[in-house]
């Protein structure tokens, strides 16, 4: 039995010293500014904080990659929460978006945001600082609000 665990233990640190060798893409696609959400809207300072802290990681295109993210498998497990993330809403790409989808964005930011869904739970394992507070998420709700609004009646 000893024998069995030691010839184990050797093979999983072979398949994961292995593992290192299959590298995600892990990129922040150079983006055309003129895209960016901030160029469609004014978002207020506190909004663009909030934005940045507790969405920029897996909605936008200027993710910051932690050390934690150069070692498989997770490595490969942030690669794609952060693909899913972009492919679902881009904030770098806003500009791009039809108004009919902005407007469909914006209220599933609200729905998300009252129901507690974002940023999801995994991410908040390590990321605590991108929890939202209530106030945060009153914030957020608001200008996502007004801005659906905004669009709704041009």
């Amino acid at each position: 039995m000893k024998k069995f665990f030691k010839m184990f233990f050797a093979l999983l640190a072979i398949v994961l010293i292995l593992a290192q060798f299959i590298r995600p893409l892990r990129t922040n696609p150079a983006g055309d500014k003129s895209k960016d959400i901030s160029s469609s809207f004014v978002i207020p300072s506190n909004v663009k904080q909030i934005l940045e802290r507790s969405c920029y990681d897996c909605h936008s295109n200027d993710t910051r990659w932690p050390w934690y993210s150069n070692i498989a498998p997770v490595s490969w497990l942030i690669a794609q929460d952060v693909n899913d993330g972009r492919e679902q809403l881009n904030f770098s790409e806003w500009g791009s978006y039809e108004q009919t989808d902005r407007i469909t964005y914006l209220g599933d930011i609200c729905k998300r945001i009252k129901k507690g869904e974002m940023p999801v739970p995994k991410y908040l394992m390590l990321h605590g600082d991108a929890k939202l507070s209530d106030a945060d998420k009153e914030v957020i709700y608001k200008w996502a609000k007004a801005m659906s609004d905004s669009l709704m009646n041009n």
